[in-house]
């Protein structure tokens, strides 16, 4: 067997602030001030320094990834409920005979700003669409099982 390496004595000067904050995390670990700033030199020289911060990169990027990945679903879901409601405006509302349309135009302007500051009170206050309809297809999902369970229930 071969005889075990001494350790080698160094001395350090360290900013009071940085002593204070070792200290007090060796306190808290009940391990000694040696000890918590060998494992942190230790650490610093690793060359798996680099791979755990890389890591650690891309499991952000993969959080960030999925975050897009809902913001593009929820976009694809607007545009798709704009388009059907406007679909389905087109083909069930009839054209206005001519004189209803010039009262109507005459009206427009003050209608499209009520719609935008309707708008805006909603989106900095109220429910979100996405969550309306979550609590609908909750709301159907649930009325369904009452009405498959018959009126004993379960």
């Amino acid at each position: 067997m071969s005889a075990s390496k001494k350790k080698a004595q160094m001395s350090v000067y360290l900013d009071p602030d940085v002593m204070k904050t070792l200290s007090a995390y060796a306190a808290r670990r009940e391990h000694s001030l040696s000890l918590i700033a060998e494992a942190a030199i230790a650490s610093f020289l690793s060359p798996d320094a680099d791979e755990r911060r890389e890591a650690a990169i891309a499991k952000r990027l993969d959080q960030i990834d999925r975050r897009i990945a809902r913001l593009e679903r929820d976009v694809g879901i607007s545009v798709e409920t704009i388009a059907l409601f406007i679909r389905f405006w087109l083909t069930t509302t009839p054209p206005l005979p001519e004189p209803a349309a010039k009262a109507a135009r005459a009206q427009a302007g003050a209608r499209y700003d009520n719609f935008v500051a309707a708008l805006g009170r909603r989106l900095s206050h109220g429910p979100k669409l996405r969550q309306e309809i979550l609590d609908d297809v909750d709301g159907v999902q649930s009325s369904v099982g009452l009405d498959q369970a018959g009126p004993e229930g379960n």
